[in-house]
Order: C-alpha cells, then sequence, then structure tokens
C-alpha cells in the first residue's frame, strides 16, 4: 500500500463553491479506479468556524493498493488536467505502517491529518506498535478510516483518519482539518 496526498493552495480570496463544485462533477470518475483502497477528496476554507484552516486548500488524499494503480493515475489525463489547471503540484507519498478502513467510507464528513517529523534516536518499532493502538483507538472511537504512514526519506509520519462528522478536538496546531466532498473507493 501506499499513502499519497497533494494539497493546492487557493489564494485567500479564491470562491471555495468552485472546488466543491469539481468535486461534485469528477468526485465519480474515480470510484473504481484499478489499485485505489479510496481517495478523500478534500478541501478546507479559510473561516470555516467549524473547522478552521488557515489557507484555503484542494488536498485529495489517497491510499493505493499498489503501486501500478498509483503510477497509472499520476500518469493519465485526471491528473494532467488538474497539473493545468493549478500548476503540477508537489505528490507526497508515504508508506503505511497501519491502516484501517470500515466497510463503507462515503458517510465520511471531514477528515484530519497531522504530520510529525521523527526524531533522529526514535525506537521504530515501538513508535510502530504504539501507532497501530492509536489507530485501532481512532476506529474505536468512531473513525470511518485510519491510516499512519511513515517517509523513511525524511523520517516524517501521516496521520490520516475520517470521520462522519466534525468534533471540536479536530482542530490543533499540529493538525489539519478537512471537509470531505467525496470518497471514491470500489463498490
Amino acid at each position: 500500500m501506499i499513502a499519497m496526498q497533494y494539497s493546492i493552495t487557493l489564494p485567500a480570496d479564491c470562491d471555495m463553491a468552485i472546488i466543491r463544485r469539481r468535486i461534485a462533477d469528477k468526485g465519480h470518475l474515480l470510484d473504481d479506479c484499478p489499485g485505489l483502497a479510496f481517495k478523500a477528496w478534500l478541501h478546507a476554507a479559510r473561516g470555516d468556524r467549524e473547522l478552521p484552516s488557515r489557507d484555503n486548500l484542494y488536498a485529495p488524499f489517497y491510499l493505493w493498493r499498489d503501486s501500478a494503480g498509483m503510477n497509472a493515475f499520476l500518469n493519465g489525463a485526471g491528473f494532467a488536467a488538474l497539473s493545468h489547471d493549478f500548476g503540477r503540484p508537489r505528490v507526497h507519498t508515504w508508506i503505511p505502517w497501519q491502516a484501517e478502513l470500515a466497510g463503507d467510507l462515503r458517510g465520511a464528513a471531514c477528515a484530519t491529518r497531522e504530520i510529525a517529523t521523527l526524531p533522529e534516536h526514535t525506537d521504530l518499532a515501538e513508535l510502530q506498535r504504539r501507532e497501530a493502538a492509536a489507530v485501532h483507538a481512532a476506529m474505536a472511537d468512531g473513525a470511518l478510516a485510519a491510516v499512519t504512514a511513515c517517509h523513511p526519506g525524511d523520517w516524517t509520519l501521516v496521520r490520516f483518519r475520517l470521520w462522519p462528522g466534525a468534533r471540536t478536538d479536530f482542530a490543533g496546531p499540529a493538525r489539519q482539518a478537512y471537509r470531505v466532498g467525496h470518497v471514491s473507493q470500489p463498490r
């Protein structure tokens, strides 16, 4: 599996209805994409009182079952169109340590993402055990999906969660909250 995300920062005065419409028009196109476990079509808006964000963002998050599916997407017409419209974004990837998914993710209304840099002398095996427990705890707490993944190139860890609704504890200085416009996944 491979976790992947790109984030496009939009102007402060951007009409986010344009992004919501883009998601509504294109979201279904990846519903049965080969190799895709899920794609969460995410957006965040400045001034959103329930899910505050410093920036207006369009930031889809993917969980790929294999690299062939990811490569087909990145080399395909959909990503080419996105790159044409917004410029080619920097794509971040991580190797999943733990991923748990409810059967149907289409009820997700919001998502949270944290990225942490691992200290140099971190006991990686122990951290992976703790992160697996955190994934289980998130699922028990109502998450529809919980993914923790590591990028050993820069030793960053991503913690991604899909939730059925917003909660006050989602906001935080190290956590980005998003609205979910659509979830693509195999039927």
